[in-house]
């Protein structure tokens, strides 16, 4: 058992502020014995969309570096929810996580497999595959506190993904994210359940808020969340950046999926 803990940001195109105010944050989860945080989709830019392409970078660049170092200092599991990684095809990157290893080595990175290309009418207008590159593959993190499912945003309405980290061991889903006020509201809460209660995970969903200074000024939903594997809400962020801690006993998931064998009751066929 041990302590997980969700970040709720307010990132915007000021680089330098954000990452700041994300280390703040996770300083503090790790005082409270945080030993896994999770930050969100976008942590260190969540502005226009092509100025977000020019500044990315790579994997030894500085936001990773500097994520690096944080973790080691700490001592912790650290996921960053996502950065705008430098990608070979013009005009874009990746959106990527990168999770960090107590002694800040890079354990495991995931490239978003699902980018947001939606009209759900006035303020859901956006085209993610114009300036970001879909990954090719799931990744599961191997870890001393258990195994982790990467995914990021718009993975969350696609359960096949998540169905396969169950499969394959996963007992935490990570779900960084940066939903919008439109969709979050109605969707994001049940979605999160969801996931968690069919696969018996628990979830670790670190979302953005508030209004940003991309080209469209979005509103992220916020209401970062940690779900267990019963489906319960056991920790969730107020309004504006903060964070919520909570348990993490995989003990209870081996609970649950022994109570109710939904794995083993599977139809193939």
């Amino acid at each position: 058992m041990f302590l997980g803990a969700v970040i709720q940001l307010s990132s915007s195109s000021d680089a330098e502020g954000s990452i700041a105010m994300a280390h703040q944050l996770i300083r503090q989860a790790a005082q409270r014995g945080a030993a896994l945080i999770v930050t969100p989709e976008n942590t260190n830019f969540l502005g226009p969309h092509d100025e977000k392409v020019r500044c990315a970078e790579t994997l030894d660049g500085p936001t990773v570096r500097a994520f690096a170092a944080l973790a080691q200092e700490l001592g912790v599991h650290l996921l960053l929810g996502s950065f705008n990684e430098r990608a070979s095809t013009p005009g874009k990157c990746y959106n990527t996580s990168v999770l960090f290893l107590p002694d800040g080595s890079i354990g495991s990175t995931y490239r978003k497999i699902h980018l947001f290309d939606v009209d759900c009418g006035p303020g859901v207008r956006f085209k993610e595959s114009d300036t970001v590159e879909a990954g090719a593959a799931p990744t599961l993190a191997h870890t001393d506190l258990g195994t982790l499912g990467l995914s990021i945003c718009y993975d969350l309405r696609f359960p096949e993904l998540y169905r396969r980290y169950a499969r394959e061991g996963a007992s935490i889903l990570t779900v960084p994210s940066a939903f919008t006020m439109t969709t979050g509201k109605d969707h994001w809460e049940p979605l999160l359940r969801a996931r968690a209660i069919e696969n018996q995970c628990y979830v670790m969903a670190s979302g953005q808020c508030g209004t940003h200074d991309d080209e469209g000024l979005r509103e992220s939903y916020g209401h970062s969340m940690i779900i267990d594997p019963w489906g319960h809400v056991v920790a969730m962020c107020s309004d504006g950046p903060g964070l919520a801690i909570a348990e993490i006993d995989e003990d209870l998931v081996t609970s649950v999926r022994q109570g109710m064998p939904t794995m083993q009751h599977r139809r193939l066929d």
